[in-house]
């Protein structure tokens, strides 16, 4: 007798008989076998769960080496130059003719294949038909670009007839393009799978098929997706249909065919009759799946949401089901003939909601689960899951209906709440107790375990998979296979679109995680796949045309008798040794035997290496020595060497073997229970899950004691509350706990979660017996429903637009050839205890026609689950392919469905829009289109030129060049050619050809097209423009012949006809060019950079940076000289000017208006008067002129919106006006356009007429009368065309004119040399936030005269309040020497003579309060030398007497800031030296690592730098870079450096005439008094000097602000702050912290005519410090438009501010705050992350609670600005709308 083990050698020789025997053996039954292993309808049964015995799948080769990627085989297919895409699953069939195993694949492009399924070869194809194209689908693109075959066909063995559907066009011989939704197509195939021929009687044409059970609705194949898989039970074959995106009026169908006759047995539409024909919803899709049948007459399947709304809260019973059928699982019994009736239903008790968030319940398939999960009374149980996330386990018998459970719940079997969205069919496994798996996107694959009580079924969640599945939708349905059944072997596989896209695991997870033993990368793993298996090899499809086989590519070179079961065995105990045999199937060395897990040994194992021949046999021992309970499994491996081809080198041996305890033995799981997301009161009752106590032993378990803790696992713990369903711990109900449990059974107990009030709870259970002790957790979070808030990028990428139904997100416009990409933003905006937010329905236009797309498919996909606070973004994008100049604008745009489980939001339809732009060049028309308009591309040289004259050839030759060049020619058509050439005249060219023909750069830019040589290169052809004024499109007219006034050229507009001043010249400088022409002399002026050109005597070019103030406008007529080298155009008149301004730039003069003095200056002599004005002007080139207010006026109204601005300066509002349809315009004496117009602009240019308006945003007109035909409309309201240059007010709209006129117009009269003037200001009231300002009516007369350059500025804002009476005063001033004045808003009369420049500023600020009585006083006052004065903001009053009779001045309250110094006109922009405290340092290149300055930034497109220095004020550093970008900081980062001046050569957005940094280049500014860098201290830019009051007292406060007014040619800086008095009385000053020092003098003068007193006085002044460096956060001051008010608490009760627009707890900062909340009064930010905007505080309900609190108390640090705090607890850092700085920022 031999050992047991031991190696036997085979004999020499083998009979005949035994070679037969063994090839028979291993082939005889090959055939019958393979047929087994086919797969050859969805799931591999009816029954859809997947569960799969018949294909050999080992787990012992699945999980080694050895199995693998056997082929990956290209489907050749291409259209439209797209690849082929695999969306419904392989089938796998053994064909009787062969014998052979293939694999069926049908793709998007109805291409059919057939491939050899163990080499992957092609063995045939077909194409059934053209495809659809995705281009019809109006931005649907889930399934992208065509949709051919999209479900999963089914295969009848019986006939060998494969039946599949197909998508297509009626047309099969329309072409590649898209014919339209009306013309789609649907076919029913039935396919040979021989030879892929069509069977009798098919395809069969869906189109028009009419519903049974509702008349009304016929099926439209263009509207409708067939993506279930197709079921075939009896002789029937049936299909579901549901639509593409939910869109358009669509039906979920039931469609039914006889299999042979392919006649229509079934047509059924879940919205039955009596629902509307305009009713849609009830889609059948459920991810593909099957629809599945038991083959014993019924059918089952999930529907997804619609709006017939039949059910309302009235429970409905299952057997009387509605004839809406949506959201529904659906019972229904197929009649003798094929067609259906409805048996059953279920509705989730929350199907409305589930309706409008659409939370489909069927994207899932309904699966029947095999008989080993029945229990008592429930035969037949299903399983589905939604998108809601919830798993329902239903009794297939008696489904439940709707809202017939307690509380008017479901009446179901159980319900599991996932963390997030299912589209994947369950997985199952009836094997070793049943276990169910659930793919949960984003979240780990949930395992469930199976139980019966006797009576009652359950599933409880006891495991998970170890890693998450894909963050976006796609994650495929669960299978599992086992080695012909046995327990044991079960393996789940599944398929995902992210990480490792094909996973295998054991299907028995162990200690709470499923074990994973392989894993394949598969790029582009199609969305809801799932792996179809044939004989021993796995196949998985792909949407980038790829199918690809897994297997073991090779024999076993040893038969062992795999599996060795050892039965049962109790604990610890081993069993009886067996002998493992294993005979060698061809010559092999055995290299090593291992065991691969334990609870088995082996021994008596030959010595290694051991040689083999065929034959022979190798023996060992293996016994089983169990350590847990339960089924165990392991592996022997047996590796080995052979030089054989075919064979693999290692051999296993599987293992089996049942634990078992004798004694009690206690097991919980899950060992943690968690209730996430639970809406607090959603559901009466709470929410429930169940937990399994199971007894694994065989004697009885006694549980002695149950207590808990709320503190830990180890305690304390104390016994629950009792209640009437069970011990209660806090939120925690426990039912049904046991106190005895038999042997190897389980009791399943029900915990409620009580979700009344929100938080988070949590207990730790403390379960004691004679079984052991176990642990386990309950934990849970409830908590408001989340609030989706929904934003798009503004187009300078700086801020963010809220979502608004029904109003496109936009782009902007977008110029040829640029690309700009934006994103779109959600948040889950609820609070820190809501659910998560999760998108149900997420369509983004990627892949789709047109200029607007989203960059992928990815981002913000279905499934995306955000937690509160959170958010995430996509990009999309507006792409304008290259175009020629001068073409007409167009718009594109996309739209992304999408819909969210915020019950507040439901579906949205977000369409984005782009308007696409070309270049404009030439002549422009107002609305800033070309006169000449791109025509085409034209040949030339047909027969001879088709444009005769040739204007010029220059190597600088662009578009725009040669479109002014024939403007000014005055012809109809214009032509660029071979690059250089412009060519002009009057009749079109004959031929016009494609585009493509113009292929030729122009010389002068190569990104614009010249003409061209054609596509064959051998041509000559003309880009053609035509003056659309003459030329209609078929037909062109002559231009008149003139002369006629030039519209304007060259980039400068015509501002009319001028007169030459008295004593002067309208503009200084006179130039000669060669040609007396409009073109000419603009052309010599603008490249002397000079803003304006004007002609005058017929050729006389004069040009200038200003217009002179005394130049008047006159009748265009008075312009009546021809230009003496162009008849066809006027070039002014004797005395009369033809007048040219740069477009784009504001107008200019040399005039200056002050509340005190009103100067007009001309080249010697000046004349004064005194007006009251509450005007302030723009100041923007040249000279700069401003007006100043002589009555108080503060900022406008908080904003709550745009709005019509009431008065602008001295002009009232007086209605939206129709534009003059009588011939003309409304106002005509003259008119300019500006793409950054505001009404200030407009009324500056104005100045001096009666009256003015805006249109179109862009348009201004001035003039002195009316046009007759211009009237009053009855809708105010059309005029609503935002101004450009400020979007708080409007600026008329098209053909609307919005109108003002100057107040008091008629009652003032001046003259040219001295003058009196009297004017008066009515009373004017206004409010911003808290600030109320009114100013009387005052009276002023004057004399003065002066000579030389006056400039006065004034602004008005702030927190005010002013009254004055009525005050006269005569006296005489004279000064002579150069004088800078800064004074205070004040009203008063002097006489006054002067020479030399003078500039005055006058800005008022800050709070102050002031009363005057009637006073009048007589004096002189004189003062000789240079003299500077300048002074922040102050609060003063004065009293003086001086007695020439009887003298008694009055006191007087004014408010003041720094005036600023001027300097030399520069050519161009400069560098501004200092601003405020600070000195510009120089230009500093970026840090190597991180950033230069990185404290803080305030980016902004209308930064200057003075915004900056404001912004960055409580740091030592600030710098501008990019002409936007505003940073801080106290410190350099690394490898910043300082860099040439010029390197620094971006314009500020805010100030084109200042230079602020460049790309990776900074603009660095240093605070007076340190030292920087590299650098030593800067001092004070400017000098303070005394400033002298006559006879006056003064109580003056001067803070820390500076003042900066800057103009083109003028640079002005403000440094330290002096105060100065003189007095006969007394003065106090005060000086607040400072960023630089603070002087303040006082002095006394007072002279009188007769008797004279004077007084000396007496000063007290007091100064602090500079600011200290802050070391860690500090408060931010705000940016452009917002000031800091106060840390204020919250009130009691409500809120301080109403609205909350952000909460975003990782990127919150105090300017992404500010910028959210521009259009509102005041903005607020709270716990470091909520955003608050409104525009009025709620401080009714404070009581006695302080309102404003210490700043100490707003701690909590911004979460995107570490440096800077963001409100705390209750305590909001409160902001308020400061209408002075944001006027200064326009």
């Amino acid at each position: 007798m031999e050992s047991p083990a031991s190696v036997t050698g085979a004999s020499r020789g083998l009979s005949i008989t035994f070679v037969f025997t063994l090839l028979c053996t291993l082939f005889c039954n090959h055939v019958s076998a393979l047929g087994a292993t086919d797969t050859i309808t969805w799931g591999g049964d009816n029954s859809r769960t997947g569960y799969q015995e018949n294909h050999k799948m080992d787990p012992s080769v699945v999980g080694s080496a050895q199995f693998g990627q056997l082929f990956k085989t290209l489907l050749p297919g291409t259209y439209n130059g797209a690849a082929e895409q695999i969306f419904s699953q392989p089938l796998v069939y053994t064909t009787t003719s062969d014998n052979t195993q293939y694999v069926y694949v049908a793709t998007t492009q109805n291409n059919l294949y057939k491939l050899n399924a163990k080499t992957g070869a092609i063995v045939q194809q077909r194409n059934l038909h053209i495809p659809f194209l995705t281009a019809d689908l109006d931005g649907c693109t889930d399934i992208n670009p065509l949709v051919g075959v999209t479900a999963t066909g089914v295969i009848d063995p019986a006939t060998e007839t494969l039946y599949l559907t197909s998508k297509t066009y009626v047309n099969q011989d329309g072409g590649n393009g898209a014919q339209g939704k009306p013309n789609g197509r649907y076919y029913l195939h039935a396919i040979n799978v021989n030879d892929l021929t069509e069977r009798p009687n098919f395809p069969v044409d869906l189109e028009g098929t009419v519903a049974r059970n509702n008349p009304s609705r016929s099926f439209g194949a263009g509207i409708h997706l067939q993506r279930p898989a197709l079921l075939h039970t009896g002789n029937f074959i049936y299909a579901g249909f549901a639509s593409h995106c939910v869109q358009y009026n669509f039906t979920g169908w039931v469609m039914g065919w006889d299999m042979t006759t392919g006649a229509n047995v079934e047509r059924f539409s879940m919205e039955g009759a009596p629902v509307p024909n305009t009713t849609p919803g009830g889609g059948i899709w459920m991810s593909g799946g099957g629809i599945s049948s038991d083959d014993r007459g019924s059918i089952f399947f999930g529907t997804g949401n619609g709006y017939s709304s039949q059910l309302d809260i009235v429970p409905v019973n299952g057997r009387n089901p509605p004839s809406g059928l949506e959201e529904a699982a659906v019972h229904m019994t197929i009649n003798g003939d094929g067609s259906l009736n409805v048996a059953d239903f279920f509705m989730p008790w929350e199907k409305r909601q589930l309706d409008g968030a659409d939370r489909d319940l069927g994207t899932t398939p309904l699966e029947i689960l095999p008989d080993q999960f029945s229990c008592g009374n429930y035969k037949r149980i299903g399983v589905i899951t939604g998108k809601s996330g919830k798993t329902y386990f239903l009794n297939l018998d008696d489904l439940g209906g709707y809202r017939n459970g307690p509380n008017n719940l479901d009446n179901i079997i159980g319900v599991y709440q996932n963390e997030n969205s299912v589209y994947s069919g369950a997985g199952v496994y009836p094997l070793e107790g049943g276990y169910i798996y659930i793919n949960v996107i984003q979240y780990p694959t949930h395992v469930f375990k199976f139980s019966c009580d006797g009576t009652t079924p359950s599933f409880t969640k006891m495991a998970d998979s170890p890693s998450n599945n894909a963050y976006v939708l796609g994650t495929g349905h669960g299978t599992v296979t086992t080695l012909d059944g046995q327990a044991g072997t079960g393996l789940l596989w599944t398929t995902d679109v992210a990480g490792y896209n094909l996973r295998i695991y054991d299907a028995v997870p162990v200690r709470g995680l499923l074990t994973q033993i392989n894993q394949f990368n598969i790029p582009g793993v199609t969305k809801f796949s799932r792996p179809v298996f044939g004989d021993g090899r796995a196949y998985v499809g792909t949407n980038q045309g790829y199918i690809y086989g897994f297997g073991s590519p090779v024999n076993s070179p040893m038969n062992c008798s795999t599996p060795y079961d050892f039965g049962v065995s109790n604990l610890n105990t081993q069993t009886t040794a067996k002998t493992v045999t294993c005979t060698a199937n061809i010559a092999t060395t055995i290299t090593n035997v291992t065991l691969a897990a334990a609870n088995f040994v082996i021994s008596n194992v030959p010595a290694i290496p051991a040689t083999i021949a065929a034959g022979g046999m190798f023996s060992f021992q293996a016994a089983f020595l169990p350590t847990s309970v339960g089924s165990q499994s392991s592996d022997v491996v047996i590796d080995t060497t052979n030089g054989v081809a075919g064979y693999s080198v290692m051999t296993p041996v599987s293992l089996r073997g049942t634990g078992q305890s004798v004694n009690a033995l206690l097991s919980v799981s899950p060992p943690t229970l968690a209730f996430q997301g639970a809406i607090s009161g959603a559901q009466v009752g709470g929410v429930n899950q169940s937990v399994m106590f199971t007894n694994q032993g065989n004697s009885p378990l006694t549980i002695s004691e149950i207590k808990y803790s709320l503190v830990s696992e180890s305690g304390p713990f104390v016994a629950p509350n009792v209640t009437s369903s069970g011990p209660k711990a806090k939120a925690f109900t426990f039912i049904n706990l046991p106190s005895t449990i038999p042997g190897n059974s389980q009791v399943v107990v029900t915990v409620n979660f009580d979700t009344t009030n929100s938080g988070n709870f949590g207990a730790y259970l403390n379960v004691l017996s004679d079984g052991g002790t176990k642990i386990f957790n309950v934990v849970g979070t409830a908590g408001g429903a989340p609030m989706a808030l929904v934003e798009f990028q503004t187009t300078d990428r700086a801020g963010w637009v809220p979502f608004q139904s029904g109003k496109n997100f936009t782009f902007g416009n977008v110029t040829e050839q640029q690309t700009r990409t934006l994103r779109m933003r959600i948040t889950n905006n609820g609070t820190s205890s809501s659910s998560r937010l999760s998108l149900t329905v997420s369509k983004p236009p990627f892949g789709v026609d047109g200029i607007v797309g989203a960059s992928n498919s990815v981002d913000l996909t279905e499934g995306t689950s955000l937690a509160p606070g959170e958010n995430a973004t996509a990009a999309l994008f507006c792409s304008v392919p290259k175009s020629q100049w001068n073409t007409d604008p167009y718009v594109g745009g996309a739209v992304w469905t999408i819909n969210m489980d915020d019950p507040n939001f439901g579906k949205q339809v977000i369409q984005f829009d782009c308007t696409a732009v070309s270049e404009q060049g030439g002549t422009l028309q107002p609305n800033g289109l070309g006169y000449y308009r791109y025509t085409g591309c034209f040949k030339e040289n047909n027969p001879g030129r088709q444009l005769k004259r040739q204007i010029y050839s220059s190597i600088n030759n662009t578009n725009d060049m040669c479109l002014a060049a024939c403007s000014a020619s005055g012809n109809t058509f214009c032509g660029n050619q071979y690059n250089r050439e412009c060519w002009t005249g009057p009749n079109i060219p004959v031929q016009k050809v494609d585009d493509a023909n113009c292929n030729f750069p122009c010389t002068g830019d190569v990104n614009q097209i010249c003409g061209g040589n054609g596509i064959t290169k051998d041509g000559s052809f003309l880009s053609l423009f035509a003056d659309m004024r003459y030329f209609d499109g078929n037909t062109s007219t002559a231009p008149p012949t003139g002369p006629f006034v030039n519209p304007g050229v060259g980039g400068f507009t015509s501002m009319g006809c001028y007169t030459e001043p008295t004593g002067g010249r309208a503009l200084q400088q006179q130039l000669t060019p060669k040609t007396k022409t409009v073109a000419n002399c603009v052309a010599v002026c603008d490249a002397a950079s000079y803003t304006y050109a004007g002609l005058e005597y017929g050729g006389e070019c004069w040009c200038g940076k200003t217009l002179n103030s005394n130049s008047l406008s006159v009748a265009a007529s008075d312009c009546s000289t021809t230009c003496n080298d162009n008849a066809t155009e006027y070039c002014g008149a004797g005395g009369r000017l033809n007048i040219y301004q740069k477009s784009g730039i504001a107008p200019t003069t040399l005039s200056s208006t002050s509340s005190t003095v009103s100067s007009t200056t001309t080249s010697g002599t000046s004349t004064s008067s005194a007006s009251s004005s509450t005007t302030s002007s723009m100041i923007t080139s040249g000279t700069t002129t401003s007006g100043s207010t002589s009555s108080v006026t503060t900022s406008t109204a908080s904003p709550t919106g745009p709005a019509i601005r009431q008065l602008v300066g001295n002009y009232a509002f007086q209605g939206c006006y129709s534009e003059q349809t009588t011939g003309g315009r409304a106002l005509s004496s003259k008119a300019y356009a500006n793409n950054s117009m505001t009404l200030e602009m407009c009324s500056t240019f104005c100045t001096g007429l009666k009256y003015w308006g805006v249109e179109y945003g862009r348009e201004c007109y001035c003039g002195s009368a009316l046009g007759s035909g211009s009237t009053l409309v009855a809708d105010q309201n059309d005029c609503n065309f935002l101004c450009p240059g400020d979007k708080s007010t409007y600026c008329g709209a098209g053909n609307r004119i919005q109108l003002y006129m100057l107040a008091g117009a008629a009652s003032t009269s001046t003259t040219s040399s001295t003058s009196s003037t009297s004017s008066r200001s009515s009373t004017s009231t206004s409010r911003s936030g808290t600030s109320q300002t009114s100013s009387t009516t005052s009276q002023t007369s004057d004399s003065s005269t002066s000579s030389g350059t006056s400039q006065t500025s004034s602004a008005t804002s702030g927190t005010s309040q002013t009254s004055s009476s009525t005050s006269q005063t005569s006296g005489s001033s004279t000064g002579s020497g150069t004088s800078q004045t800064s004074s205070t808003t004040s009203q008063s009369s002097s006489s006054s003579t002067s020479s030399g420049p003078s500039q005055t500023s006058i800005t008022t600020s800050g709070t102050s309060q002031t009363s005057s009585t009637t006073s009048q006083t007589s004096g002189s006052s004189t003062s000789s030398g240079p003299s500077q004065t300048s002074s922040t903001s102050s609060q003063s009053s004065s009293s003086s007497t001086s007695s020439s009779e009887t003298l008694t001045t009055s006191s007087s309250t004014s408010v003041s800031t720094t005036s600023t110094s001027t300097s030399a006109t520069p050519t161009g922009p400069t560098i501004v030296p200092s601003t405020g405290p600070y000195n510009y340092m120089g230009c500093y290149t970026e840090a190597t690592s991180g950033r230069a300055l990185a404290a803080a930034f305030f980016p902004n497109n209308t930064n200057t730098i003075a915004t900056c220095a404001a912004s960055c004020s409580a740091y030592t550093y600030f710098g501008m870079e990019y002409g936007r970008e505003c940073w801080c900081g106290n410190s350099f980062g690394v490898g910043s450096v300082q860099t040439k001046d010029s390197d620094c050569s971006m314009t500020c957005g805010g100030d084109k005439f200042s230079y602020c940094g460049a790309g990776n280049r900074l603009s660095v500014y240093i605070k007076n008094g340190t030292v920087g860098a590299g650098s030593s201290s800067s001092s004070s830019a400017t000098s303070t000097t005394s400033m002298f009051f006559s006879t006056s007292s003064s109580l003056s406060s001067t803070t820390s602000s500076s003042s900066r007014i800057s103009s083109s040619g003028t640079s002005s800086s403000a440094s330290s702050t002096s105060t100065s008095s003189s007095s006969s009385g007394s003065s106090l000053s005060s000086s607040s912290t400072s960023a630089s020092s603070t002087s303040i003098s006082s002095s006394s003068a007072t002279s009188s005519s007769s008797t004279s007193t004077t007084s000396s006085s007496s000063s007290i002044t007091s100064t602090t410090s500079a600011k200290p460096t802050p070391t860690g956060p500090v408060i931010s001051s705000g940016n452009a438009n917002f000031t800091y008010y106060s840390c204020v608490s919250e009130p009691p009760t409500g809120r301080l501010l109403p609205s909350q627009i952000l909460n975003n707890g990782t990127a919150m900062t105090i300017e992404l705050c500010l910028s959210t909340c521009y259009n509102y009064a005041y903005a607020g930010v709270e716990y470091g992350r909520e955003c608050w905007c409104g525009n009025s505080l709620n401080t009714a309900n404070y009581g006695t609670q302080a309102l404003n609190v210490s700043d100490s108390q707003c701690n909590f640090q911004c979460p995107g600005n570490s440096t800077e705090y963001c409100g705390a607890g209750g305590r909001m850092s409160l902001y308020w709308f400061d209408s002075v700085k944001a006027a200064m920022t326009l």
